[in-house]
């Protein structure tokens, strides 16, 4: 089924359509784009924003460390040259997150990563990259770690970590096959099995703060606030409703757990739809390409690469190097 293809071009594809939607009220993409909003990517190129971009990176930084053994060792530096790498390309020019900026920069200048990230960021700048450590063959500890490490390196608070860790498992979840109703029960489960687990051999010491007692302490703060979002997503799969606005029920997805959860709730709202869960996506009064990109990484982890249009694959920006990156992990 082709579904690290499908998962990556999917993604892009989510984004794309966002990017042209983003920062719009729903009914201001209704009046740009009517009657319904965009219903393809625009364009030839059809051009993405940071999230796909800075998804590529990790995918860069984990084929690098992956030559070797997957260890901070191999990974840090990986994702520091690849995130440098965005940072000072003529092509990041996308409205990126204030917080990458800032974080990649401390990195660039050679800070260690502990103190270049920014602390209390849980912007979804964190997890709408993550999609590619959901794709590899991975022990569930190790691909864990980093999925919340690779967060780290920008965004330090403890729910920007659990968030990318759910991320990633959903993907994981969906790419061997996992049924998608049964979706939300099996990552709420996860969630709380993680609860007190702070994976200490990659985060080191980023948990100590003020008025923080424990390892534990820190990483059950965002473990928490993952539950409570995926509460809300199960409430609004109750009595699901395709026409309203999906930030209404789980949140604008500006920040980490946010994003995950509608952009899981426009997948779920159409399983097998893929096309119409990134036209819901992409017609949302939130961070529309983060919440698309994800809808569209779930979607074509579920169901493969045969679920786009061909002219839009062979239109998206990036397709070669997603298509390397697909090719190696499908």
């Amino acid at each position: 089924m082709l579904r690290a293809s499908g998962c990556l071009f999917g993604l892009a594809f989510g984004d794309a359509l966002g990017a042209v939607t983003e920062f719009l009220t729903v009914d201001e993409i209704r009046r740009r784009f009517p009657p319904n909003g965009p219903q393809e990517p625009l364009g030839n190129p059809a051009l993405v924003t940071d999230d796909t971009q800075m998804t590529l990176s990790v995918g860069q930084a984990l084929v690098a460390a992956l030559s070797s053994n997957l260890t901070v060792a191999s990974l840090e530096p990986a994702l520091r040259h690849a995130f440098v790498e965005w940072l000072r390309s003529p092509q990041n020019n996308r409205a990126p997150g204030m917080t990458c900026l800032r974080a990649c920069e401390n990195l660039e200048a050679g800070i260690p990563w502990q103190q270049a990230t920014r602390p209390n960021s849980k912007g979804c700048g964190a997890n709408m990259r993550v999609a590619p450590v959901g794709l590899l063959a991975l022990d569930e500890t190790t691909r864990a770690a980093v999925a919340q490490f690779q967060a780290a390196l920008t965004h330090g608070h403890p729910t920007a970590l659990a968030a990318s860790d759910l991320t990633a498992a959903a993907i994981a979840d969906l790419v061997k096959g996992g049924d998608a109703l049964g979706l939300p029960s099996r990552l709420y489960t996860y969630a709380a099995s993680q609860r007190l687990v702070y994976h200490g051999d990659w985060l080191g010491s980023l948990w100590k703060r003020p008025y923080t007692n424990t390892p534990e302490e820190f990483i059950s703060r965002g473990w928490d606030e993952c539950l409570a979002v995926l509460d809300r997503l199960n409430a609004a799969l109750v009595n699901p409703n395709r026409d309203a606005d999906p930030c209404l029920a789980t949140g604008e997805g500006w920040i980490a757990e946010e994003a995950l959860a509608t952009g899981l709730l426009c997948f779920l709202l159409f399983p097998n739809e893929p096309q119409a869960a990134l036209r819901r996506a992409a017609l949302t009064a939130g961070d529309s390409d983060s919440i698309a990109c994800l809808t569209g990484a779930f979607a074509g982890a579920y169901l493969g690469m045969a679920a786009w249009p061909e002219d839009w694959v062979i239109r998206i920006e990036y397709r070669d190097h997603l298509a390397v990156l697909g090719k190696l992990w499908d």
